[in-house]
């Protein structure tokens, strides 16, 4: 059994719309293939054994239990590494539940397919699962423990923090789509120019000025005392010396802080002597130079939390503590505090368990206690020196308990230091009468306040503090959105894209786009190269200046990795045909229309999803959707487009020479095909369906039809507009014209129009694509020999896995079937195929150069027409 891959999905997939977050392993069982798990003598016991907690999983007999008895009638290894890889992630903390495995079209191969909840984790359990599944056949020990314990410290590595956790499934809750822009915890909320950020909790609207102050404890403090807020009274010092006339002005107990401290680092609290308090001075020294020595306020920590200047909720914080039984030692009592089920590593749980660390043993020094100290019934230890929750510390949510003096005086604080989301530590005996009256002070005003305590307490009621935070970022009427086109199909995808950004712009958008070609943010080429997979959508959308974007979404990226965008607004479906076949487990044109049926679906309730009515598969389409549909077809008495508008259906046809868009009954004409520059008066047919569904998109966006009409006269096929597709080029004596055609259907398109060209001979470049299948390369070669009176072989610049030799020979296996005689020269670069062809074109003749690399291919016929327009501007003048 080994594994022969593993893709990690991040958006709506081929295995699933809803669950973004997949692990796809390709799986090759080998001799285990004729081994089901009840011919593996011992298998079930070993199992039930080291992790009996698969007894929770119902499998499809859906009941506790039925897993274990499809592994005892008997089920395939990679059914057993899926369930494995799911349970392992709950025992870490991870509680996922999604699973499926699929076998391929090649014996013994299956996808196995689970969710995970972080990256790194998932790739982890992919690999480990099937180290169990290989150690429970082998009847080997295997140890758990420490997988289970790896995958929780990955889980705490690589997740965002219950803070900004809780803000990103709120915004989740919403709608609001979000993208993680680091492995920390910036994150961005919604898209492109309608986006916010936000960093654990700190926003994208909040002062840094605010902050920078809120960092300074001392200026705070002055703050504060200007405005009559009661705060301790205390002074910064430096050496040993201020810390004496410290000691001599406020007298014991003391605190001690560094000046720019966070989340209680460098705190010391109660030091009630000298040498406590030179204790107290160091420990904070290792986080600044300035060290705020005060006055120790007696009392309750309290935590309050303003957002939006707007009083949200209060708790009370207590640290890490033990309550003595006059039996049992220290480390017994905090062993036997862990095993509180609330209690988990890290954030996992409401309450992180209490780790023995520095802090805890110099408590103990200072008390002449050790660990195996027994402590007296009822006397209650505290084993940490701040109520930090990540130190399992506790709280106690006491929302409603809190006086009005005291929220009015909260909401003061955070307009005096200007904090938006703002956290203000309160010592004092009670919240519930002003602190002006009980003695209490304010302590410290926090930016990026922890939520945990208030989403999680320990005891109390759950607070949705997170809720107020987006209603700041995104209030009622704003969007967090920007109008997302999505493009898919086998071929058109680019022109289509390219069109439908081109009349997105002209209607004043700001438009990113991403292509085979490039993505482009207003036009520019900001990245060069294909441009369809899901991290080219993400940095189109993470781009503030856009406000509309045009995304090519191709097979490759959507099996690799899933989408890069959850829904998008519209999506346009070209077309389905033979390309790509055999690769990634993809073998019929069904599979591959379930492939690009991934982008239909995503489309907002709302939204629309453009079909082609000609093309059964991608009309098959609209049976899966939860969308609006429209249609687009060649002939305005398809009968499906006819029952469609009957219905009061939205279509766009080419009829009697016009692009029409059809709204019911009533037709719409946008322009005559002929005055398209993109149909090259109407020969090139397959770009008259380019231009249907990017009509359509435009009219569904409230475009007025005389605007759509400019954009599509305005629309010029070139090197610049157009790369690759179509581009012509006039010589002194012939044409040439270069286009991306690179299977069967592309070639076929190419062919129609061929038919109108008055031009011969007729000369193709073209080439085999190495990761096809055998027939699909032959086919190449056939289609070709039937096009074009001369045929190039090139070579394209990656072969794919495949020799040059033999995608060459089945070229020519191809282009036999047709006419035996028709001899192809063969270059293994396509610059010489260029050059070769250029150089050898005879008058009237009309070179095609289906291109590999577009932009290589284009700058060097650019050269090679400079250079002929240059021989002709000579000869005039002589």
């Amino acid at each position: 059994m080994k594994i022969i891959d593993i893709k990690v999905m991040n958006g709506p997939n081929y295995w699933s719309i809803r669950r973004h977050k997949l692990i796809v392993m390709r799986l090759d069982l080998e001799g285990l293939e004729e081994k089901p798990t009840n011919k593996i003598p011992g298998f079930i016991d070993r199992l039930k054994k080291l992790m009996p907690s698969l007894q929770e999983h119902r499998c499809s007999e859906n009941y506790a239990g039925g897993f274990f008895h499809r592994v005892e009638e008997g089920t395939w290894m990679g059914h057993v590494v899926e369930h494995i890889a799911l349970e392992l992630q709950t025992l870490a903390g991870m509680d996922v539940g999604f699973g499926r495995t699929r076998e391929t079209s090649t014996k013994g191969v299956y996808n196995v397919v689970f969710a995970y909840m972080e990256k790194k984790a998932g790739i982890y359990t992919a690999n480990a699962a099937v180290s169990i599944a290989a150690a429970l056949i082998a009847g080997t020990e295997y140890d758990l423990a420490n997988d289970i314990q790896t995958l929780r410290e990955i889980r705490e590595d690589e997740r965002l923090g219950p803070s900004t956790g809780s803000i990103v499934e709120e915004a989740i809750a919403r709608g609001i789509p979000f993208i993680r822009l680091n492995r920390h915890s910036l994150v961005q909320l919604g898209y492109a120019m309608n986006q916010k950020r936000i960093q654990a909790t700190v926003a994208s609207t909040t002062s840094s000025i605010a902050v920078e102050i809120a960092c300074d404890k001392e200026e705070t403090k002055n703050l504060l005392e200007a405005a009559e807020i009661p705060v301790p009274r205390g002074i910064i010092c430096y050496d040993e010396e201020d810390l004496e006339l410290a000691a001599k002005k406020y007298g014991y107990p003391l605190v001690t802080k560094p000046v720019n401290g966070n989340h209680g680092k460098g705190a010391s609290t109660d030091l009630k002597n000298w040498d406590e308090l030179l204790v107290g001075f160091h420990a904070a020294k290792k986080y600044g130079r300035g060290i705020i020595v005060e006055r120790f306020i007696t009392g309750l920590d309290h935590r309050v939390l303003v957002i939006n200047y707007k009083f949200v909720a209060a708790a009370i914080r207590k640290p890490a503590a033990v309550m003595g039984d006059g039996k049992s030692t220290i480390q017994q009592l905090i062993d036997k505090v862990n095993t509180d089920p609330r209690r988990g590593y890290g954030h996992e749980k409401v309450l992180t368990s209490i780790k023995v660390d520095d802090h805890t043993l110099k408590i103990l020094t200072d008390k002449n206690l050790t660990l195996d100290s027994v402590l007296a019934k009822d006397k209650e230890l505290w084993l940490k020196p701040t109520a930090n929750l990540s130190t399992g510390g506790t709280s106690t949510d006491i929302t409603d308990l809190v006086h009005p003096d005291n929220i009015f005086m909260c909401e003061r604080i955070a307009r005096i230091i200007g904090l938006d989301i703002c956290g203000i530590d309160i010592m004092a005996s009670s919240l519930s009468v002003p602190v002006t009256e009980n003695g209490g002070a304010v302590l410290e005003v926090n930016a990026a306040p922890g939520f945990r305590m208030h989403i999680s307490p320990a005891e109390g009621l759950p607070r949705n503090v997170a809720e107020p935070v987006i209603d700041m970022l995104f209030p009622p009427g704003t969007s967090a959105r920007i109008p997302i086109i999505a493009v898919t199909g086998t071929n058109g995808k680019t022109t289509t894209t390219r069109l439908t950004a081109h009349i997105v712009k002209s209607m004043g958008y700001k438009v990113g786009f991403t292509t085979t070609d490039g993505i482009y943010i207003q036009n520019q080429m900001l990245m060069r190269g294909d441009c369809t997979g899901p991290v080219s959508s993400e940095f189109v959308l993470k781009d503030p200046s856009v406000d509309f974007a045009v995304l090519e979404c191709a097979r490759g990226g959507i099996l690799r990795a899933g989408l890069g965008f959850h829904n998008c607004d519209i999506a346009i479906v070209t077309n389905v045909a033979a390309d790509h076949l055999g690769l990634q487990g993809i073998d019929t044109l069904e599979q591959l229309a379930r492939v690009k049926g991934v982008v239909p679906e995503t489309v907002l309730p709302g939204g629309y999803a453009i079909l082609n009515a000609d093309d059964d598969l991608v009309y098959k389409m609209r049976e899966s959707l939860n969308c609006k549909v429209a249609f687009f077809s060649m002939d305005e008495n398809n009968p499906r487009i006819k029952a469609h508008c009957a219905a009061g259906g939205l279509a766009a046809i080419a009829e009697n020479g016009y692009v029409t868009i059809c709204k019911g009954t009533w037709k719409i004409r946008v322009d005559k095909i002929s005055n398209i520059p993109l149909t090259f008066g109407g020969r090139a047919v397959f770009n008259v369906l380019n231009v249907l569904p990017s009509v359509l998109a435009g009219f569904i966006r409230g475009f007025k039809i005389e605007d759509i009409k400019q954009a599509l006269e305005t629309f010029i096929p070139s090197p610049g507009q157009t790369p690759g597709r179509m581009n012509m080029f006039q010589f002194r004596n012939f044409s040439v014209m270069v286009d991306y055609a690179h299977n069967t259907a592309g070639f076929e398109a190419i062919g129609k129009f061929l038919e109108k060209v008055d031009a011969h001979p007729k000369v193709g470049i073209i080439a085999g694509v190495g990761d096809r299948r055998d027939e699909d390369i032959i086919a190449l070669g056939t289609t070709a020999a039937k096009m074009f009176d001369q045929i190039i072989i090139r070579q394209d610049k990656n072969l794919r896995g495949r020799s040059e030799d033999e995608i060459i020979d089945l070229m020519k296996q191809g282009i036999a079937q047709v006419d035996v005689s028709k001899v192809a020269e063969v270059f293994r670069k396509e610059s010489e195929a260029i050059d070769y062809a250029i150089s050898n074109a005879v008058k009237g003749s009309f070179v095609i150069i289906c291109s590999d690399v577009v932009p290589d291919a284009l700058d060097q016929i650019m050269r090679l027409k400079e250079a002929d327009d240059l021989v002709e501007s000579n000869g005039k003048l002589v």
